[in-house]
């Protein structure tokens, strides 16, 4: 028996697939497209990153409905309305003057400020509202921190971090008491693939060197200064994490929590424009001798 095929149980089906009958324009369903998509095209001074989060804050309604989801799909001939609420930068955290001139400037940063928001829409105060970022510290890390004042000297200064020229201190208190006053870490680092936003010791990461001098301790706590020649993401704190100390405060890598990351960038050694060689020094937080 010769078997001709699956028959098709509308004849019509079976003549448009075959190409004898053309459906009307108004039989055609209307391919339906993201929304985030859709807004790309309408919005287009905002990056898809940004228009995702907008989505997922509330800040779209697709004809009069808020929508969240920024891979919900609809025609093109809905109505999209975007509304981007005022931003009110916070001044409660203003970082301190420590050192200006026409090229740079240098800060203390306080615990809590963000160096650079991602995207177009930032709902807060960050370095960069103040000059050009050379180099990063962590939120909720304080400290010395120096910001270009023109895209010329922003390239010179990160070129010195680049190449390892530059000498940064840290003073950090981590739990408990460490084997040796002193000592190099040497272990590589890479980003933990299980949790992307974090990083761990790897045999196959890239080189992380930090050395590292207990200032003292009573057996609970430690106050060590710590001394990076490389500049890996959190590398002060996953070092002292793997080494079974980790920075008191540190919400990621941490086992007791504080009122802040117990971490605090003391001293910078960097060129200025000119071949000026300059050290610049901001005390420790009083609240790190508390703890002992």
């Amino acid at each position: 028996m010769i078997r001709t095929g699956k028959k098709f149980s509308k004849p019509e089906m079976s003549r448009v697939i075959n190409g004898d009958l053309i459906l009307a324009a108004e039989e055609i369903p209307e391919e339906k497209v993201r929304l985030d998509i859709l807004m790309k095209e309408i919005y287009k001074s905002y990056n898809r990153s940004s228009l995702q989060k907008f989505i997922e804050s509330g800040f779209v309604r697709v004809d009069g409905e808020m929508v969240l989801k920024p891979n919900a799909k609809f025609s093109r001939g809905v109505k999209i309305d975007l509304k981007v609420p005022e931003i009110v930068k916070n001044t409660d955290l203003v970082p301190e003057v420590v050192y200006e001139d026409e090229n740079v400037l240098v800060v203390n940063k306080p615990a809590g400020l963000l160096s650079e928001f991602k995207g177009e829409y930032c709902p807060e105060a960050t370095l960069a509202d103040y000059g050009l970022i050379v180099h990063r510290l962590d939120r909720d890390t304080s400290g010395v921190i120096i910001l270009a004042k023109n895209e010329e000297t922003q390239s010179m200064l990160r070129r010195q971090f680049q190449e390892r020229k530059t000498h940064k201190t840290y003073f950090a208190v981590v739990l408990g008491r460490l084997k040796l006053d002193e000592a190099r870490i040497d272990l590589p680092m890479m980003r933990d693939l299980k949790r992307p936003t974090t990083f761990r010791v790897d045999a196959n990461g890239k080189p992380a060197e930090t050395f590292y001098r207990v200032l003292k301790t009573d057996g609970v706590h430690s106050l060590v200064e710590l001394r990076p020649t490389t500049g890996r993401t959190h590398q002060l704190r996953v070092h002292m994490k793997y080494l079974g100390h980790p920075i008191l405060g540190d919400p990621v890598y941490g086992e007791e929590k504080a009122d802040r990351l117990y971490l605090h960038a003391g001293r910078l050694e960097i060129t200025l424009p000119g071949g000026v060689r300059k050290v610049f020094e901001v005390p420790m937080p009083e609240s790190f001798n508390d703890v002992f």
